[in-house]
């Protein structure tokens, strides 16, 4: 196999463990913030406003339930591929 292709597979693996470093920081950080936000005794009415009218808690709190579920399954199938390509660069690198 050609060795530029092998470092061009083996850099995209590496390139997508840090994506998923990365996503995996952001995911802590927004869960961090949603606890925060949650104990907030008044239920943070100025992020009610933020979301805009006629918006309430108990909706917000399914929306970013929701997100946070999505954002977890993008991660999950990311995760999939990189290591799908870690596992076929180092085919390479041993063929």
């Amino acid at each position: 196999m050609n060795d530029d292709f092998a470092k061009r597979v083996r850099s995209a693996a590496r390139a997508g463990w840090w994506t998923l470093l990365i996503g995996g920081i952001v995911l802590t950080i927004q869960w961090l913030v949603y606890l925060s936000v949650a104990a907030c005794p008044a239920k943070c009415c100025w992020l009610t406003r933020l979301w805009g009218p006629g918006m309430d808690w108990t909706t917000i709190q399914t929306m970013w339930l929701w997100l946070t579920g999505a954002f977890k399954l993008v991660l999950g199938a990311f995760a999939l591929a990189v290591i799908w390509l870690t596992l076929w660069a180092r085919a390479l690198r041993k063929g």
